[in-house]
């Protein structure tokens, strides 16, 4: 996904390019442990060596192709459930403020960042959508099915399962302007009784958040946010693949163990 790099200093007498996949590796590390990035360099990558990379593959979007590419790879070997869709909000902290940034409601006013998760019926992560964490899930419910253009053409009848925070007048336009229909919980019902098929998308949540940098997130602009965030799925959604493959397939180096390590 990275075009070929050319050194075009006119004495040739600078410092070599450190190797794309060392930077990767890094910036996997400081997604995981949520660390900072001097405390991830190396001697042999610098931290400011891997906020430049960072922003280098920002501009030439290669988050967004890596989590499509991931997440096209599982619809072809396995398949994507696209009857079924989720979507929810969640919650988290953003320490050092920034884009998106804002008062949380469930954290004292403290600094907090929301990210609206839409997932297809196996709970496998297809986009995300971040805010600040004062936005009101509802009004990030229109951006979050705008992905849905990414995943064409979709089957004849789509269901998206919802909680009782869409249960509103613009959520429910939002999805019939997009032709899908809506399983939304009643507010003032008890929750049990009406769980539906929206779980997958709260058990996404939580894979997310055993991400260091996702469930503390440290950057300033939103951009980094989201770079993080296609990063993670396309972590989750390798995962899944490789889980689901081991059942369905068999190649000679294949492990013993379903489990990823």
């Amino acid at each position: 996904m990275l075009p070929p790099h050319f050194d075009d200093h006119p004495l040739g007498c600078h410092r070599p390019r450190i190797d794309d996949a060392l930077v990767f590796d890094k910036l996997v590390e400081v997604l995981v442990f949520g660390a900072g990035y001097e405390r991830i360099a190396c001697p042999g990558c610098s931290a400011t060596t891997l906020r430049r990379r960072r922003d280098e593959w920002i501009r030439l979007g290669v988050w967004d192709r890596l989590r499509l590419a991931c997440v096209d790879t599982f619809d072809k070997m396995i398949g994507l459930d696209l009857a079924d869709l989720a979507v929810d909000g969640c919650t988290t902290k953003a320490v050092c403020g920034g884009e998106s940034a804002g008062p949380s409601p469930v954290d004292r006013a403290k600094g907090g960042m929301k990210r609206s998760q839409l997932t297809d019926g196996g709970g496998i992560p297809l986009a995300t959508v971040s805010a600040r964490a004062n936005i009101i899930d509802q009004h990030l419910l229109a951006a979050t099915l705008d992905a849905l253009k990414d995943f064409q053409p979709l089957p004849a009848e789509v269901t998206v399962h919802l909680d009782a925070g869409y249960d509103y007048r613009p959520c429910r336009e939002a999805l019939e302007q997009r032709g899908l229909r809506g399983e939304i919980a009643h507010r003032a019902t008890p929750a049990p009784i009406q769980v539906g098929r929206r779980w997958v998308v709260e058990r996404t949540n939580s894979w997310l958040n055993d991400f260091g940098k996702l469930r503390r997130c440290t950057e300033r602009r939103s951009d980094c946010a989201d770079a993080y965030f296609a990063l993670a799925i396309a972590i989750v959604v390798v995962r899944a693949l490789h889980r689901a493959a081991w059942y369905l397939y068999r190649w000679n180096t294949r492990p013993r163990s379903p489990r990823a390590r």
